[in-house]
């Protein structure tokens, strides 16, 4: 009789190869696809997938969630999550996975490099030499120390960019919707506004939320001093771009690195207008903050990591879509039974009676609920799998059953 083949990942978008030999040491199969996908394709090439693996340019939203009933997570091998419905995602008992913290390093070591860039003009000097014109000035170009970097968003990237930019001899002025401890001699500020009217240079490091959405607009730019720079290697829904343009082409806003935009390609082949291109002063950059061999290889351990464990063992820690849950390892002789239902009461009663029924001992059990999911692991005494599948599918919550013997 054939052997069934091992479950498949199918990664999109050029995800690194240290990912492979995790995820194949687990007993997934990995399939590659170098681009993103649009939906039709999506739908056709992960009909029968596990797992799909995926950074920013594939969207899997509520349609793409619900044509794959089959898929049991989503691995986003970046920071962000938003090009994925969380909450369709959790109630089809999809686990959802990214990799939150493996590229801060090199998001700030580029933001730092544009500071200094901006400050000494050396974009448009460069672009100047390409061209075939010597100009040698002193003319607005600045030293960095002295200077105020003003922070809008202290969490893990923005910290260790005041850390770095303190260590040039900058004063830091941050400001976050939470209170964070500052670093070194930083100063919070309790508003944006503030943050802006004092800064030379302002860098953002916010997620894309409907808070978030705009909050750099015309009338934010106005608050900035005279000739401040602005960077955004964050989300690209945060700037009102033609505002940004406005202010450059009336000098009101001094120069510009921007690395994310409101709209992106989806491949390396396709053509890209930005208002602010052409524009004295303006670093552009294809979304590249991350995009570093250490943080991509990074990046793929970590996801793939998370993904080995949720296959091997049910455990959900660090997910961002459903409960987290984790039991040690089990013995051998147990079955665990992995069960995603509806948040309603009375259910892991059901469950519980359902097992008792059939004579089978629970083990260990661990329970965890948001409001619309719960996720429950139970290891169980040996028994006929098929059984018990048949008996937990008949509970009307059941969303998904996975066991692992």
């Amino acid at each position: 009789m054939a052997r069934t083949p091992p479950p498949e990942i199918l990664l999109l978008e050029e995800i690194h190869p240290a990912a492979d030999e995790i995820l194949t040491q687990a007993g997934l199969r990995v399939r590659r696809e170098a681009n993103a996908l649009d939906m039709t394709s999506l739908k056709k090439l992960a009909a029968d997938t596990a797992f799909l693996g995926i950074r920013s340019k594939t969207t899997i939203d509520e349609d793409a969630v619900k044509s794959l009933p089959d898929l049991l997570g989503i691995a986003c091998f970046c920071i962000g999550t938003n090009q994925v419905d969380l909450k369709t995602a959790g109630r089809n008992g999809s686990v959802v996975f990214n990799a939150p913290f493996s590229n801060t390093r090199s998001v700030a070591e580029m933001t730092i490099a544009e500071v200094i860039a901006l400050h000494r003009r050396l974009f448009d000097r460069s672009a100047r030499i390409h061209a075939g014109h010597w100009f040698k000035s002193a003319r607005d170009a600045h030293e960095v120390r002295g200077r105020t970097l003003g922070i809008v968003g202290y969490g893990h990237i923005g910290s260790q960019v005041s850390v770095l930019a303190e260590s040039l001899g900058m004063k830091v002025v941050y400001y976050d919707v939470a209170s964070k401890m500052p670093l070194g001699n930083a100063q919070p500020l309790d508003s944006l506004k503030k943050v802006l009217a004092v800064s030379d240079v302002v860098t953002l490091h916010v997620p894309a939320t409907p808070a978030t959405s705009g909050m750099i607009g015309k009338k934010e730019l106005g608050q900035m001093k005279p000739g401040a720079m602005i960077i955004n290697n964050a989300r690209g829904s945060i700037i009102d771009m033609p505002a940004l343009a406005d202010a450059i082409k009336h000098q009101s806003i001094g120069g510009a690195a921007i690395d994310v935009y409101p709209e992106e390609p989806q491949s390396n082949d396709a053509s890209f207008h930005c208002p602010l291109a052409g524009l004295p002063n303006v670093v552009l950059t294809p979304h590249i903050g991350g995009s570093t061999e250490e943080a991509q290889e990074s990046i793929a351990r970590d996801v793939a990591l998370k993904v080995a464990r949720f296959f091997s063992t049910g455990t959900t820690t660090s997910a961002v879509n459903v409960p987290e849950v984790e039991l040690p390892l089990r013995r051998e002789d147990q079955l665990r039974i992995l069960h995603f239902h509806h948040n309603v009461p009375g259910v892991l009663s059901t469950i519980n009676g359902t097992l008792a029924d059939l004579g089978v001992n629970i083990n260990a059990e661990y329970l965890q609920s948001n409001a619309d999911v719960s996720y429950v692991i139970l290891d169980v005494d040996d028994y006929d799998e098929s059984v018990i599948r048949q008996k937990l599918i008949e509970i009307p919550e059941t969303i998904r059953i996975r066991m692992l013997r």
